[in-house]
C-alpha cells in the first residue's frame, strides 16, 4: 500500500511550525530550529500526539541525517546495536549531527537493551543525537531520563480547545484537498471524540470517507447513555453471549468510551461496596488498551471481569 494513500503520512507536517502542539513545547522546539542546536531528548505522552512527527520535523528543518528505529519491532539488543553503530559511527554527508529517532522506546527491555542504549548515547555523543519517543515514561530507566531533556506532549486541559480548533482547520484542509464533502458539526464531533489523538482522528476520518463524502460514524451521533443500556443489562444478568454480541456490534466505539460510560454510571447501577474493585478493573483495562494487539478481546475480557465482580442494584 502506498504511503500516499494513508492520510496520516501524506499530510504529516514537515516543519515544527506546521505541527499542532502545545505552545510551550512548540516554542521550545522552534528555538532549537533557530539555534541549530539539538539535544538528546525524550518525547513522552499518549498515542497520536505528534511525538514522532515533531522528531522528524526537527531533523528535516535542521537538515540532519536521521534514521527511525521502532522499539517494538526492532528492540532486540543485537539488532539495535548493529543499526545504531553502523549509522552513528560514520560522519554525516550533510554535515552536523546524525540523529537516531528511537520510536516506542518504552518497549525496549529495561534490563538489557535500555542500559545498552545509555552506553550508545555516551559513546557517540560527538557525532550523534538521540530522540526517544514513548507512551509511558515510567517504563524508561532513570539513567536515560537523566541523559535526555524530557518533553511532555500530553495536552493540558487549558490548551485543548485551541488545539482542537487548529486541528479542525487542518482536517478541513485535508478533506477539501481530497475533494471530500463534509459537514462542520460532523468533523467537530469526530475531533472531540478522539481528542487529543490526532492520528486517530485522521485515520477514522479517512475510514469513513466513501465516494467523495464523509459519512459520520453512528458512534458520533449516539452520545446518550441509551446506547449502552443493552450492555448494562447483559452485565447485570451475567449474560456473556449478549455482552459479547453488543461489543461486536459496537466496534466503532473505542475502548475508552465504553469504559468511561461504565465509570460515569456506576454510582446509580452498582452497589457501593463493588465500586472500589470496579474502578481498579476499569483502570487496568484502560491502561492495557493503549498497547494490546486485539482491542475486541481486551474489552470482552474487561467486561467479563466486571460481570464477575460487580454486584448490581436491583
Amino acid at each position: 500500500m502506498s504511503k500516499d494513500f494513508l492520510w496520516v503520512e501524506k499530510y504529516r507536517p514537515k516543519t515544527i511550525a506546521e505541527a499542532i502542539l502545545p505552545n510551550d513545547i512548540k516554542s521550545s522546539l522552534q528555538g532549537m530550529v533557530s539555534s541549530g542546536e539539538l539535544q538528546n531528548m525524550l518525547f513522552t505522552g499518549t498515542a497520536g500526539l505528534g511525538k514522532t512527527t515533531a522528531a522528524r520535523a526537527l531533523c528535516n528543518e535542521l537538515k540532519l541525517d536521521y534514521i527511525v528505529i521502532n522499539g517494538s519491532e526492532e528492540g532486540n539488543i543485537d539488532t539495535l546495536r548493529g543499526k545504531i553503530k553502523q549509522f552513528a559511527s560514520t560522519v554525516s554527508l550533510m554535515g552536523g549531527y546524525k540523529v537516531v529517532i528511537l520510536d516506542e522506546a518504552d518497549y525496549l527491555n529495561p534490563q538489557s537493551t535500555q542500559p545498552a542504549l545509555r552506553g550508545f548515547i555516551e559513546q557517540f555523543s560527538d557525532n550523534c543525537r538521540f530522540i526517544l519517543t514513548c507512551n509511558f515514561k515510567n517504563r524508561i530507566i532513570e539513567p536515560l531520563h537523566s541523559r535526555c531533556s524530557v518533553y511532555e506532549f500530553n495536552v493540558p486541559k487549558k490548551d485543548s480547545g485551541t488545539l482542537a480548533e487548529q486541528f479542525m482547520g487542518r482536517l478541513k484542509h485535508v478533506l477539501s484537498t481530497e475533494n471530500i464533502q463534509y459537514h462542520d458539526p460532523d468533523i467537530a464531533n469526530l475531533i472531540m471524540k478522539y481528542l487529543p489523538d490526532w492520528r486517530r482522528v485522521i485515520n477514522e476520518c479517512q475510514r469513513h470517507c466513501n465516494e467523495g463524502v464523509f459519512n459520520a460514524p453512528r458512534a458520533l451521533a449516539s452520545g446518550d447513555i441509551g446506547q449502552y443500556e443493552p450492555l448494562f443489562k447483559a452485565l447485570k444478568d451475567k449474560d456473556f453471549k449478549k455482552m459479547r454480541s453488543w461489543i461486536v456490534n459496537n466496534l466503532d466505539l473505542d475502548t475508552s468510551s465504553v469504559i468511561r460510560a461504565i465509570y460515569d454510571n456506576m454510582n446509580t447501577r452498582v452497589k457501593p461496596s463493588s465500586i472500589p474493585q470496579l474502578i481498579l478493573i476499569l483502570a487496568d483495562y484502560q491502561y492495557k488498551a493503549s498497547f494490546v494487539a486485539d482491542h475486541e478481546l481486551n474489552l470482552v475480557a474487561c467486561m467479563t471481569e466486571v460481570m464477575a465482580s460487580a454486584e448490581w442494584l436491583t
